[in-house]
Formats: C-alpha cells, structure tokens, sequence
C-alpha cells in the first residue's frame, strides 16, 4: 500500500523520472538513480534558435551606432556575434562590454580581444554593474536579448536614465517532443514556466493522472498550477536548495517498502 502524507497525497514507488533539461555529463541525479534503482531520462522541453537576418532588419537597429554592448547570458553573445557576422557588421575596437558575471566576460574572450578595459563584469546580477554603467554614462548601449526579453535588465537601466537599446536577436521556443507521445514517466521535472508551455504545446490534452509533477521556483509552481496540475514536490525551500534534495526526500518516503 502507498504511503501518503497528512494532506493525502499517495507515494507511489517511483521508477522513472523525466528531467526537462539536456543531459550533464555529471550529476547528482546519478547518485539518485543508483541509490534508488531509477530511470532517469533528460530531455530538453524548449531551445534557443536565431532570428533570421530578415527578421532582425525588421527591427531597423544599427549595431555599429553603439559603444557599449550589455550580455546578461552567452546566448547572448553566441547570436550577437552571429547577426553582426550575416550582416557583415564589424565593432569597433573601442567597443566596451558590460557583462553580467565573470563566467560570461571569459566566454566573451572567444569571440575579442579581452582587454580588461573594455570589459566589465559582474558577479551574479546585473545591478553589480552599477558603478561601471555611472562610470560610462556618456555611452550608447545595446542590449542583445531573446524574444522573451531581459525584464531585470530592462528595469535597471531604466532606473539608471542610459541611452539605451533593446535588440531581439534569438527566441526561445517549444522543443519537438512528439517521440514521447507514447511514454509515461512517474515523475516530470519543470525548472521553469517555459518548460510547462512546451508540454501543453506538445501536448494539449496532457492529463497529470499519477504523474509527480517536481518544480524549481514560485514562477513554475504558479505555471503548473495555472493548468490546473499539482507540484507534488518543489525546491528551494530553506531546508530543500536543490531539486535533487528535493526529490531525494520524496524518493525516501514513496520507494521505502
């Protein structure tokens, strides 16, 4: 007989697990599928692909008007030198950079010549930037983003008065999964609302039934339950950082005989 918890909720032994992303080639999750017998499969529900050059002209921006480029990813960076490329557009040595972590400045070096006066980084958020933008104040800012925008970043330099400029040069979009059609797993694993939309726009008359459905953030668990599913198991929390944490815990209780 299944466990079930104080609001109802039926453990059913769990043997395999569906998780939204590509596959890494090291994981906890494969201390989880060892320690407790699993299937675990990875498979990305959405992707990134570059808009055409007809499509970016639409926009009518002039790249090489601009002093100063802001990347917030390396998709960023990846299609930012990808347009500039089709549209045989070439930056001026002086161009300055304004990267929003270290990991993205060093990714940056693939494609310039890193000189750390024209590259700034940040730690982790696009306000550590902040001292670096006051400082270039005077320059002509683009923003290389995807069609879903780059919301924080909007809204700081908004809050800074830059001369600014937002420029779509990718989208995220739903991944074609209809291989899966005729496969269940016990349990599906969403990091974002994203990964919810690819799902109903794969699936349409997508029914939870026994399915666990394990979700990473508020924003996904309000998309789950916008649809009218149940997060069955859900990360961070202050006990639970990590979704590995978090299914660890489940797995103790619904896969304990």
């Amino acid at each position: 007989m299944a466990a079930s918890n104080a609001q109802g909720e039926s453990y059913k032994k769990i043997k395999t697990i569906l998780v939204s992303q590509p596959k890494p080639e090291r994981s906890p999750y494969f201390d989880l599928e060892k320690k407790f017998g699993l299937q675990i499969d990875w498979r990305q529900f959405i992707h990134v692909e570059p808009l055409t050059s007809k499509e970016f002209r639409r926009q009518r921006i002039k790249i090489d008007d601009h002093t100063a480029v802001i990347f917030t990813s390396k998709n960023a960076i990846d299609h930012f030198f990808k347009v500039c490329e089709e549209a045989r557009v070439f930056m001026s040595a002086e161009t300055k950079y304004f990267c929003q972590t270290e990991a993205i400045a060093n990714y940056l070096q693939k494609f310039i010549i890193y000189r750390k006066r024209k590259v700034f980084a940040g730690k982790r958020h696009i306000e550590d930037l902040k001292t670096y933008f006051i400082r270039h104040k005077g320059e002509k800012f683009l923003l290389p983003c995807s069609n879903l925008g780059a919301k924080k970043a909007v809204r700081f330099l908004e809050e800074l008065e830059l001369d600014w400029q937002e420029a779509q040069m990718y989208r995220t979009v739903a991944s074609d999964l209809s291989d899966l059609a005729d496969i269940t797993y016990d349990v599906l694993v969403f990091f974002s609302p994203l990964g919810i939309e690819s799902l109903y726009e794969n699936f349409p008359d997508f029914k939870q039934n026994d399915t666990r459905i394990a979700v990473f953030g508020s924003q996904t668990t309000k998309a789950v339950e916008d649809r009218g599913l149940m997060a069955n198991i859900k990360a961070p929390a202050p006990e639970v950082p990590s979704m590995t944490t978090a299914l660890k815990n489940y797995l103790k209780v619904s896969n304990t005989d």
